[in-house]
């Protein structure tokens, strides 16, 4: 088993691909890490196997992406970054996360960058 992060290169992703290499060491397992956009993630991580992978297809669905190699490689998580909101943007989630959120087969945790 192993778990999934969808990586952005942006301070919620670097949140989400940290938590999940922790989440990895705690369950003794490796991390898959989906770059979405962005360049490929530094990853210092020697205890833990990090395979690192782009989409293999033009389309611009990041989510339905994250949910296949999710389903193909039997991802046990998937870790998502999420950016912080106004009050009113709360109420609103991101239509990629809130797609990820309702349509995994498998748990999501969803993670913030700490406070600047």
């Amino acid at each position: 088993m192993t778990v999934l992060v969808g990586y952005a290169e942006t301070p919620e992703g670097a949140a989400a691909l940290a938590f999940g290499l922790e989440e990895a060491r705690r369950r003794s397992t490796g991390v898959a890490v989906l770059v979405m956009s962005g360049a490929d993630p530094e990853v210092a991580a020697d205890d833990v196997p990090v395979e690192v992978r782009r989409p293999d297809r033009n389309e611009p669905d990041a989510a339905g992406w994250l949910l296949d190699l999710a389903a193909e490689i039997s991802a046990e998580l998937i870790v998502i970054g999420l950016r912080r909101r106004s009050p009113v943007g709360k109420l609103l989630l991101g239509s990629q996360a809130q797609q990820i959120l309702l349509q995994s087969r498998v748990p999501v945790i969803a993670v913030k960058p700490r406070p600047a």
